[in-house]
């Protein structure tokens, strides 16, 4: 296969990734630079933070909307490599935008999004497992660090090998954006779902 439709399809991906809905949506509403609110990340947990629930919620869709509209853009012009290729630029892109100096989110939400779109067995794997964790412990960063750990393994069963990897690289990803609340969760400091994160 051409090198070029590859190349393109990771770039459109990271395009689209970096896309701050959290930033642009927060900055609309009149509430000010979400980065400094909070944790000051760009992310739907962090809009949260505001106050605005619906806000918080448009940040969600639309962060794990655009990293599924890259890998379905992909697949449909260039087919499953492209996609695979489109997802992980959309993970890079919104983990290290360009446009904040490659300060970005943490990549969950575009994640599960991502997952959904290239194998839905996977993705809805993680979301259940998410949930699960969510409920058990109450600890969001806990929930997807889990979830997303398990993603690799239930893609070798439910998908391909190469979701695998794609799968494996997001849990990577995530895992690197999350350095702080892992220091936190080993200290049994991280704090559960409802109640105020450090800044």
């Amino acid at each position: 296969m051409d090198a070029l439709p590859l190349i393109l399809a990771a770039l459109l991906g990271y395009l689209l990734g970096s896309i701050p809905f959290g930033l642009v949506l927060t900055r609309l509403a009149g509430l000010g630079d979400i980065r400094q609110i909070g944790s000051g990340n760009i992310g739907a947990t962090n809009v949260l933070r505001t106050g605005n629930k619906p806000l918080a919620l448009a940040t969600l869709l639309l962060d794990s909307g655009k990293g599924a509209l890259a890998a379905l853009l992909a697949l449909w012009v260039a087919g499953p490599e492209a996609a695979l290729l489109a997802a992980g630029g959309a993970m890079l892109g919104h983990t290290f935008p360009v446009w904040l100096g490659f300060k970005g989110g943490k990549g969950v939400a575009t994640a599960l999004g991502v997952l959904l779109a290239v194998a839905w067995p996977v993705g809805a794997g993680a979301c259940l497992t998410w949930l699960a964790v969510a409920a058990l412990f109450r600890i969001s960063s806990l929930s997807a660090l889990v979830a997303l750990a398990l993603a690799p393994l239930t893609s070798l069963w439910l998908a391909t090998a190469p979701v695998a990897a794609l799968a494996l690289f997001i849990a990577v990803l995530v895992f690197i954006r999350h350095e702080a609340n892992i220091r936190r969760l080993l200290k049994g400091e991280e704090p559960k779902i409802g109640k105020k994160k450090p800044a």
